[in-house]
């Protein structure tokens, strides 16, 4: 079997990022997780330490997080927004996953 490649991955990644809803919500809430306990009381990002939301999404991502966490869905609108922002973070994404688990999703 052929060796899977950084940018293979990164391709999957963001697809699924796009047009999953699973891995939408999951990279999300994954994502929220990485923000220091500040950063989600304060709903932006403070701390340059290569995790978490950027500035620029810091604010409008924490929210739909916790929009997610506390109703368990978010609204159309709001999906198509973190739809369209998520895929950036895939590389928190992979350095973050079972590298075996997500090659064999890659070839199934």
């Amino acid at each position: 079997m052929a060796k899977i490649t950084k940018i293979a991955k990164k391709a999957f990644i963001q697809d699924k990022l796009r047009n999953d809803i699973k891995w939408t919500y999951g990279a999300l809430l994954k994502i929220y997780g990485f923000q220091t306990a500040e950063e989600q009381d304060s709903e932006c990002t403070k701390d340059w330490n290569a995790v978490g939301f950027t500035g620029a999404d810091g604010e409008i991502l924490t929210s739909f997080a916790k929009a997610l966490l506390k109703y368990r869905k978010l609204t159309e609108r709001q999906l198509a927004i973190t739809k369209n922002k998520m895929p950036k973070y895939w590389k928190q994404i992979l350095n973050n996953t079972d590298h075996a688990k997500l090659e064999q999703m890659m070839t199934a």
